[in-house]
């Protein structure tokens, strides 16, 4: 009898352990999705807070320059606001079109490499459906009836014990 209890038990912690899970990760899959989306967000916060500071180290050497040499700004503004350069001493090389699909490419890789990491897993994605996560409330609301009506205790054990 006291080998049918223990296993009676174990099942019970089992079959409840597995229904207690499946119903809170049904319960809370919308704020699993929204920790995953955030902390993807965190890790992307430095990459874009580093490539802003980049800029600006940029734009103040440029300023810089400016305050320096004032006739650099008469060399870069043809080539900020798109007008042709008409300095008869100077040739100026064209971008062709080769160079242009080499640096799209590079871009491109560039781009492909920093959304390899997925934002989420594949089994939150899954059971963030609506119809899978019915699925899953159901299935785990159901195991965790089977272990209380059939893995509870018995009435032979409730009556060794003096219940009514």
């Amino acid at each position: 009898m006291r080998r049918q209890n223990i296993l009676r038990t174990f099942l019970f912690i089992i079959f409840f352990g597995i229904g207690a899970t499946a119903l809170s990760g049904s319960i809370l899959c919308d704020d699993l999705v929204r920790y995953y989306h955030n902390r993807h967000l965190l890790k992307a916060k430095p990459e874009g807070t580093n490539r802003l500071e980049s800029l600006i180290a940029d734009y103040d050497s440029l300023l810089q320059n400016l305050e320096k040499d004032p006739n650099l700004f008469e060399r870069i503004a043809p080539l900020v606001l798109g007008m042709e350069r008409n300095d008869a001493n100077t040739v100026y090389p064209k971008a062709t079109e080769e160079l242009l699909e080499a640096v799209k490419k590079a871009l491109e890789e560039d781009s492909s490499q920093q959304s390899a990491e997925p934002v989420m897993p594949d089994w939150l994605v899954r059971c963030s459906e609506p119809a899978r996560r019915v699925i899953l409330f159901l299935a785990g609301a159901f195991l965790v009836l089977i272990s209380f009506i059939w893995l509870g205790s018995t009435k032979s054990a409730r009556a060794d014990q003096g219940e009514p």
